[in-house]
């Protein structure tokens, strides 16, 4: 009988312990956050703030993409918490597109875009007809387009909202150029490889991870006043979120800014919280 009460006492204390180990463990997850991101530079930037959050008490976990459209996908299913990757003009549109419940948090940092050729060396020199290779992404088109007017390239029709302009708003286009916008975004630096003869307008964070440095191999690139800001992107009910909104702060910070001010010399431009 003795034995058996011991048993029955080693029992309950056992279950004890493994139902402390089970209340810490999901202590854990309700301090655990998943953020998708594209590899460069946002999941670099979110490494250098891991440690900053973790000292908050909170755990991060990165989860990588290299591609534009899943990311918003799995944060409307709930698979990850949050994303950062994409600027306020496209989550606009995915919203616009999908119905999803997406809203965003803060601006983190601007990706100034760049037009890139292998065989051009000059604006001066850019042959009549030259093809312009572009993404498929339509946000991004009126920004290109702007950048292209903004080199004289190019006049898009008065009263047109550029961000929002599309190759039929061309009213001038002296030399020619032939605009291509039907390209996956992350494809298009081995165009920049192989087609010698052409302008690529390439995405900063593609163009990073290529090796190119947009401040000296872009052709030209937009001024670091670009109104195209990269969002730390959350589902509508959880923009209040404590964990998240530390991780926004966090981004904001000025260590964190100074590393990107660094790290990416020019490509990347941080936004806000550095007074």
């Amino acid at each position: 009988m003795k034995k058996y009460i011991l048993s029955i006492l080693f029992l309950i204390s056992l279950g004890s312990v493994l139902a402390a180990c089970g209340g810490d463990d999901k202590a854990a997850d309700d301090n655990k956050i998943i953020v998708g991101a594209s590899s460069v530079p946002h999941a670099e930037i979110l490494e250098e703030a891991k440690p900053l959050l973790e000292k908050e008490g909170i755990t991060l976990e990165i989860s990588e993409y290299q591609d534009y459209v899943l990311p918003n996908d799995d944060l409307d299913r709930g698979e990850i918490d949050a994303n950062y990757f994409q600027h306020i003009p496209f989550l606009e549109q995915t919203i616009s597109d999908t119905g999803y419940e997406l809203d965003y948090i803060a601006g983190i940092h601007i990706e100034p875009i760049g037009v890139y050729s292998k065989g051009i060396s000059s604006i001066d020199d850019i042959p009549e007809g030259t093809e312009v290779i572009m993404s498929n992404s339509v946000p991004d088109h009126g920004r290109i387009l702007t950048l292209f007017e903004e080199q004289g390239l190019i006049k898009l029709d008065d009263g047109v909202d550029k961000a929002k302009a599309t190759i039929d708003d061309i009213a001038e286009n002296p030399k020619n150029l032939t605009f291509s916008p039907e390209y996956e975004a992350a494809t298009l630096p081995e165009y920049y490889e192989r087609e010698e003869n052409a302008l690529v307008a390439i995405n900063t964070n593609y163009a990073i991870d290529a090796g190119l440095k947009p401040t000296e191999d872009g052709l030209f690139i937009e001024d670091e006043d670009s109104p195209y800001v990269n969002v730390l992107a959350v589902k509508k009910e959880d923009k209040d979120d404590e964990a998240l909104n530390k991780l926004a702060e966090i981004l904001q910070s000025e260590e964190i800014q100074s590393f990107m001010e660094e790290k990416y010399d020019g490509a990347v431009v941080p936004v806000g919280g550095k007074e």
